[in-house]
């Protein structure tokens, strides 16, 4: 089973997440209405089962509570997913969103790694800073294993952008952990 339940605690922020790569409920709350509904939709577009149960300084701001999210799920992905033996590897996807469009190309591939390509011109959404899109990409790449590449192709309304970029990254993601019929790592080493 491609499950993984991981809990982090600091003084900052208290964390629970469960993953199932093929399929579950889908039960979100980390007090920040925005930040919920884009991992609600990343839960749906991927076909992820995700529960995600945060209790976050939101006094301070949201930046703890959306980059440790990220943390805590790229460490539960990377547990899922296990020794990457029979996954697809490699995934990309483009979605439009109203007048924007947000590309994501990754490679489950041990090799952590960020390029993020997208600016916002709304510096908020809600309680949400626009700018903790890229933090959460990059605290999910590191903790995951994963090369990950996000571009915003274009867009005008940052809400558009940064749903475009959440539901690219989900496609993506869900196309490199896809089950195949090779049995092996997909590498000429042998190993990721």
């Amino acid at each position: 089973m491609r499950t993984a339940l991981v809990k982090r605690e600091t003084k900052e922020t208290r964390i629970s997440i469960e993953l199932d790569l093929d399929g579950g409920q889908t039960d979100i709350n980390t007090g920040i209405g925005f930040f919920d509904h884009m991992l609600t939709a990343f839960a749906v577009h991927s076909g992820f089962g995700l529960k995600v149960n945060v209790k976050g300084d939101l006094e301070v701001d949201c930046h703890h509570t959306i980059e440790d999210t990220g943390i805590v799920l790229g460490k539960a992905f990377a547990q899922a997913i296990g020794d990457k033996s029979g996954i697809a590897r490699f995934g990309s996807f483009y979605v439009p969103m109203d007048e924007a469009l947000g590309f994501c190309a990754l490679d489950i591939s041990g090799r952590p790694f960020l390029v993020f390509d997208a600016s916002f011109p709304e510096e908020k959404i809600g309680g949400y800073d626009s700018c903790m899109t890229e933090e959460f990409m990059r605290a999910f790449a590191f903790n995951a294993g994963v090369t990950l590449h996000l571009k915003a192709v274009y867009g005008k309304n940052s809400h558009h952008i940064t749903e475009a970029l959440y539901k690219a990254f989900a496609h993506a993601l869900k196309a490199a952990a896809m089950q195949t019929t090779y049995n092996k790592p997909l590498s000429t080493k042998g190993v990721l």
